[in-house]
């Protein structure tokens, strides 16, 4: 978890963050903290999600969005509303059956 730790650091820096020990259902607890030492975001992942490199991709992604919400730069209803555009353009490329 060290390794991981230091590479979630890395890639969410300023942030400090730390892995808290597996829970009773094997989930960690993430923290990142500012530089003040204030807990910014809290989040619970699998350890199948921190041990695997696709998965770890997704929890950074996954941070780095909620990190821009936490701050303002992102509001939550933007992050829908490209989803739900993400999903119907695929409707709208697809040829209708003739």
């Amino acid at each position: 978890m060290e390794n991981i730790s230091l590479l979630l650091s890395e890639a969410l820096s300023p942030y400090q963050v730390s892995i808290g020990p597996a829970g009773a259902l094997g989930k960690r607890l993430v923290t990142l903290k500012n530089a003040a030492g204030a807990i910014v975001i809290e989040r619970n992942f699998s350890a199948a999600q921190l041990g695997d490199k696709r998965q770890l991709t997704d929890v950074v992604d996954g941070l780095h969005r909620d990190l821009m919400v936490v701050e303002g730069r992102i509001e939550p209803c933007v992050i829908a509303a490209m989803r739900n555009l993400s999903q119907s353009a695929g409707y709208a490329t697809a040829r209708p059956f003739v």
